[in-house]
């Protein structure tokens, strides 16, 4: 009997493959940069999204003080039957205004861990290195924490747990039978979050200086959301940015990070013209193991070559961390606030 394989088809397929919509010095930048830009917005659904679209409405459900920032507690309600909770942090810091930053937990147990609570025996294991909030309050910048789709208090009630890797596959195979993807409804909540800040009109809060960041999940969303919403400034794409063919197509990942039909246009990487010519730092894992650094740095080339052709080249940045998948917050935070003093914030 012959030897049966069942991954040669799509390895073979994979490796033949080559985005009609793939980098190419040669195209006319901007024209490109457009196709690829409507192409991305279909994939991902969010014209359908659009379709269930509702005024953005916000209740504010609690306030408080607490010695180094001030916490409003709120959801909204960012298409038709769909709320979303979030948590706002304003420093005490004597400051006029502070630029925002809008941090996204991955496949942890919920936004709560970006403000250090533990809910759970598993929250140990995030903590404090996934405690964003409380990180970027200590930086100088207000932040947005929101439940991701799918994940936290927002997974399905029919799978009920503290959650984890693959949480959130049962609402991600909903969403593309529906037309959908679980990563454009994340990226459409994102914007309507920003819309709702608008909305309350915080004077401390810059919403011209918006930076957009987190790890895993977080930081995939951090990445999408940074090449479709352009009020956001800085995007830092933690263990998250790379090749699709180095890391989801090679490695079992979350069904969250698949866009359907997504390598027949274009790698990840390519993407990084709808965020050029704005500010983007690349973290990787030194040892991560799903989004292999090897990948991430060939990835991370075609950026910088995307970045020099938008006349930016000192923009794009790529910093690796010394641990596997994981934020490592001495790391990143330098790296961060050195782009931040280049960028007067």
């Amino acid at each position: 009997m012959r030897n049966i394989d069942g991954d040669a088809c799509h390895d073979r397929l994979t490796a033949e493959t080559n985005g009609l919509l793939s980098y190419n010095d040669g195209r006319d930048f901007l024209q490109w940069k457009e196709e690829i830009g409507r192409k991305l917005t279909d994939l991902l659904g969010l014209n359908v999204i659009a379709e269930n679209a509702c005024p953005s409405r916000f209740e504010i459900e609690e306030a408080q003080e607490e010695e180094a920032y001030r916490s409003i507690r709120f959801v909204y309600e960012s298409e038709k039957e769909n709320l979303v909770p979030a948590l706002l942090l304003i420093p005490k810091q004597n400051k006029e205004k502070y630029p925002l930053a809008i941090a996204l937990q991955g496949h942890t147990t919920g936004y709560h861990i970006s403000v250090g609570e533990k809910k759970f025996e598993i929250d140990e294991s995030f903590l404090p290195h996934n405690a964003y909030a409380l990180q970027a309050v200590e930086n100088g910048f207000s932040v947005l924490c929101i439940e991701q789709r799918g994940m936290g208090v927002t997974r399905s009630s029919r799978y009920p747990g503290p959650g984890g890797v693959h949480q959130c596959s049962f609402t991600a195979m909903r969403a593309i039978n529906l037309g959908r993807t679980v990563l454009g409804e994340r990226v459409w909540d994102v914007s309507r979050g920003i819309d709702v800040l608008e909305q309350m009109k915080l004077p401390e809060i810059d919403l011209n200086k918006i930076m957009i960041f987190g790890n895993s999940g977080g930081g995939t969303v951090s990445f999408y959301a940074a090449c479709l919403e352009k009020r956001i400034g800085y995007a830092v794409p933690s263990c998250a940015f790379c090749s699709y063919k180095g890391s989801i197509m090679d490695i079992l990942h979350c069904v969250c990070n698949n866009i359907p039909g997504a390598s027949r246009y274009f790698e990840m990487e390519d993407l990084s013209c709808l965020i050029a010519p704005r500010r983007m730092t690349v973290l990787a894992g030194q040892k991560d193991e799903i989004f292999p650094l090897k990948a991430v740095e060939e990835s991370y080339l075609t950026a910088k070559n995307i970045y020099e052709k938008a006349g930016a080249a000192e923009n794009c940045r790529l910093v690796v961390m010394p641990e596997g998948h994981r934020w490592c917050p001495e790391v990143a935070w330098k790296a961060i606030g050195e782009e931040i003093t280049k960028l007067g914030w």
